[in-house]
């Protein structure tokens, strides 16, 4: 790694990994550089307000902490405040973990330090087209990708088609890393988790929001008395969640479960599923289609541009409730053992954290 002594990780809640997506491949990259005995020093910002006791360091890697969320509104300045922090301390390449602090980008290149700082930012999924967004809000994410794409020395996508998004819109190239997925599996079930489901369900897991297609998926199944259906999310972060639960509570192969985050307990909650219904059609590779794919199962996904190119066109897909009824029933014994067959051989081609690891720590050191 010529050149290249100090490096950190920006835009996260921090490591471990307690919130989602980009803080577990926060947590995964920090393994890698340990396991591979990088010489380079390692930082990796983090909030304070979700680690009250705050250690000093993380496996091979120094933790900062900065006092503000790193999520909502202050997820701006959380970012800002560490891409020049981390400037100022004498950072030779920083991997920045979504667009929010993007705008200060332009301001980054003024400064000294800032025009040395290599800058490797992962711009997530197209954020400013979800549905929770409007007005201002959708505004300033679509300039914040802009700005991102922009003055980045280097742009990561997690998707082939996100990156066809860019080279469309901005006429720029991305280079493509996914998610790994291999930690899933990393831990054993615990053994007494799920002794009051059916020794056989559809699985579902995600953040409850319309994007996900929650309602689709759930109207779906209430038409299948006979196709138990396990459904994790956080039903009460929202009145979206709340009025959904309502909804659907009385039916009796539905199970609504609380978040799951203990890697014990949520093994063996994918141990028992012999589909995974994932309804995401925002935001990229998603980690835990990902993650399920490393468990060798059918997976019924909406039709979606990522999701296709994340199965590789392997899966089975839907775009309606209607469709999520006709396909089930096809997907016999046979039909199941192939495609979770194909599943688990593209998880392991591409969807281990050695690869994602080796592929971003390449990109980070280049001089």
């Amino acid at each position: 790694m010529s050149g290249v002594h100090q490096i950190a990780i920006l835009g996260t809640v921090g490591v471990p990994g307690v919130y989602g997506g980009f803080e577990t491949l926060a947590e995964n990259l920090v393994r890698q550089h340990q396991g591979r005995n990088r010489a380079e020093a390692l930082t990796v910002y983090c909030s304070a307000r979700a680690y009250p006791d705050r250690p000093p360091m993380f496996l091979s890697a120094a933790l900062r902490y900065l006092p503000l969320s790193a999520n909502g509104v202050q997820s701006i300045p959380y970012d800002i405040w560490s891409l020049f922090d981390a400037a100022r301390r004498g950072t030779d390449a920083v991997l920045l973990l979504g667009v929010s602090g993007a705008l200060a980008l332009p301001l980054l290149r003024l400064s000294r330090r800032g025009r040395r700082m290599r800058v490797v930012t992962n711009i997530d999924g197209i954020e400013w087209k979800r549905d929770k967004w409007r007005g201002l809000a959708r505004l300033i994410l679509r300039l914040s990708e802009r700005a991102a794409v922009v003055w980045s020395d280097v742009v990561v996508a997690d998707n082939q088609a996100i990156a066809d998004h860019v080279a469309q819109t901005y006429g720029a190239k991305c280079e493509v890393i996914a998610y790994g997925g291999d930690h899933a599996l990393a831990c054993p079930p615990d053994a007494g988790t799920g002794a009051d489901l059916p020794a056989r369900y559809a699985l579902a897991l995600c953040r409850i929001e319309p994007e996900n297609n929650v309602a689709m998926i759930l109207e779906a199944f209430s038409r299948m008395i006979d196709q138990p259906l396990v459904f994790v999310g956080n039903w009460d972060a929202s009145d979206y969640g709340r009025s959904l639960r309502s909804a659907y509570a009385g039916h009796r192969n539905l199970w609504l479960l609380d978040p799951v985050y203990d890697a014990g307990r949520l093994r063996a909650l994918r141990d028992r599923a012999w589909v995974y219904v994932h309804g995401h059609s925002a935001g990229g590779t998603n980690p835990s289609l990902v993650e399920m794919m490393h468990f060798s199962i059918p997976v019924l996904a909406h039709g979606c541009a990522f999701n296709r190119h994340t199965t590789e066109g392997a899966a089975r897909y839907f775009a309606s409730a209607a469709e999520i009824v006709a396909s089930l029933p096809l997907i016999d014994a046979d039909t199941a053992a192939m495609i979770g067959a194909d599943m688990g051989r593209i998880a392991r081609a591409r969807y281990t954290w050695a690869e994602i690891g080796r592929a971003y720590f390449a990109l980070i050191g280049q001089t």
